[in-house]
């Protein structure tokens, strides 16, 4: 646990994380590289606000843009901190993926 702006956290903090990849994926949903080398999943549907509001449009939504290590859409009117998603995100590893054929 720890205290950050005066709000107390679950979990250990990241220090200086930074997105460094975010991948749109259905339903709202992404996979976030930290630069940790950390990949995980990240709910944008839980997001509330009206800030948010225009992440329900895929439009937008599918233009994700990294700044200094934040996800950003609509030309940066909409941001996101990346202790947040990381905090909010769940682990996900890709060597469980596999192809048939």
């Amino acid at each position: 646990m720890y205290i950050f702006n005066d709000i107390c956290y679950a979990g250990e903090m990241q220090d200086d994380i930074k997105v460094t990849e975010a991948k749109p994926l259905r339903g709202g949903m992404m996979l976030v590289t930290f630069s940790t080398g950390e990949k995980r999943l990240f709910d944008t549907t839980l997001l509330t606000g009206s800030a948010f509001e225009p992440l329900k449009d895929e439009k937008i939504f599918m233009n994700p843009r990294i700044f200094h290590g934040v996800i950003t859409w609509n030309n940066g009117k909409i941001d996101i901190a990346p202790e947040y998603v990381y905090e909010k995100s769940y682990s996900y590893d890709d060597s469980l993926i596999y192809s048939i054929g």
